[in-house]
């Protein structure tokens, strides 16, 4: 019983002088820690480029400075921050202030790959959108503004016409019911329609129209847009009229095209005896350049069966009476109101002016290579041309770079 007693001591003896021989380690421990803790060596200094201290300069510090429970001294490249206290005596660093802005700074061979540095900024003109001034820009006097799409399908024949909005119209009274007519020219009697839009110059359609045309023969029609307005009695008043021949170039690639134009006059004078041709002059003279745009005819007195004739429009440009150059558009079937919209530029120096001159023909395919004339019209000086074709010619000079549009009457002639 006395050594169970004893052992019993014992025991509980040498636990404690465990306990307490843990508790002097832990103590030993952590002050050798404490000795061997970074110290700043006197006489050293932190290696830092003149390029840093532009990008950011910060207050200084001294060395020797320690926060309040932080057994060491706070390395240079830290001392710029400020301690704050946390939980359970635990410290962490803020800056003292934001950092400005860096510059630019050149790359030099012995700086070091940590240095910040911008290596260029985004250029916000690169990724802007190309600016859309179809909704913008309106030119003086305009009837107003109609954008559709157009596509065709070559595999089902079928040409696809989006009719989208429009505005601006030019309303004959305060209210406006817009209604919109699609042909498919030269044929004048079938045609598809839109919704009357109630009450508003600027309406959108979002209408979708469907024509059935031939490959062979889509090239040579063109697509023509009649607004009216719709008044109380059901009474169509024309707005005003766009015309989008449908070239090969505008057919191409399968793939549908947004466009936009601006509304024309209808013209209300009646067509003269053999017709009249519509064409825009327009002079550069830094360029030197002549350009003439064939518009359209109507009124024109064809020969044979309408559905087989071909109707095109030779522009000769001449000085002193000579043929200079040549060119023609392109045939259009079975209209004698045919719509070309093509371009011609010839070259030709202002000294030129004087005695050159523009002679357009419209002329009548028939067998063979053989054309029929149905009538011309000469443009040029006073050496050349009279009236309406003088004044025409002069207004091109005077409006230099701009495109002067004007209707003048076919002559007859018995030349072909």
């Amino acid at each position: 019983m006395v050594e169970q007693v004893a052992l019993v001591i014992g025991g509980i003896a040498g636990g404690l002088l465990l306990l307490l021989l843990i508790g002097v380690s832990c103590c030993l421990w952590k002050r050798l820690c404490a000795k061997f803790t970074y110290e700043e060596l006197p006489g050293t200094t932190t290696a830092s480029s003149p390029q840093r201290d532009k990008l950011c300069q910060l207050p200084a510090r001294t060395q020797t400075s320690r926060p309040p429970g932080v057994p060491f001294v706070v390395p240079p490249s830290f001392q710029s921050r400020d301690w704050v206290p946390l939980h359970r005596r635990e410290w962490a660093q803020v800056p003292q202030r934001p950092c400005l802005a860096p510059e630019r700074l050149p790359h030099t061979a012995g700086s070091n790959l940590g240095d910040v540095r911008m290596v260029g900024t985004i250029n916000p003109e690169l990724y802007k959108l190309p600016e859309d001034n179809s909704e913008t820009n309106f030119p003086e006097g305009c009837l107003g503004r109609l954008w559709f799409s157009v596509e065709y399908q070559q595999e089902a024949e079928r040409f696809l016409v989006g009719l989208i909005k429009a505005q601006r119209l030019q309303a004959p009274s305060e209210i406006c019911s817009p209604l919109v007519k699609l042909h498919l020219l030269p044929d004048e009697r079938r045609f598809l329609q839109s919704k009357i839009k109630r009450k508003t110059t600027n309406p959108q359609f979002d209408e979708h129209f469907v024509f059935q045309v031939s490959s062979k023969s889509i090239s040579q029609m063109v697509l023509r847009f009649s607004v009216y307005h719709v008044d109380r009695q059901r009474k169509h008043q024309l707005l005003g009229q766009v015309f989008f021949p449908l070239k090969n170039e505008a057919m191409a690639g399968d793939c549908r095209r947004i466009i936009w134009r601006d509304l024309e006059p209808e013209s209300l004078e009646p067509p003269s005896e053999f017709g009249d041709l519509q064409f825009c002059l327009s002079y550069n003279d830094c360029l030197s350049r002549l350009t003439v745009v064939v518009l359209r005819a109507k009124g024109l007195r064809l020969q044979e069966d309408r559905s087989f004739v071909s109707v095109f429009v030779k522009v000769s440009l001449m000085n002193h009476n000579k043929f200079v150059k040549c060119k023609r558009t392109s045939a259009v079937l079975g209209s004698a109101n045919p719509v070309y919209s093509e371009t011609f530029s010839f070259k030709a120096e202002p000294t030129e002016l004087d005695t050159a001159s523009l002679c357009l023909t419209v002329l009548q395919s028939i067998e063979g290579d053989k054309s029929h004339q149905l009538g011309r019209v000469v443009v040029g000086p006073y050496m050349y041309a009279r009236g309406k074709e003088l004044e025409h010619w002069n207004e091109m000079l005077g409006k230099p770079k701009e495109l002067v549009k004007r209707w003048h009457a076919l002559c007859h002639t018995t030349e072909s």
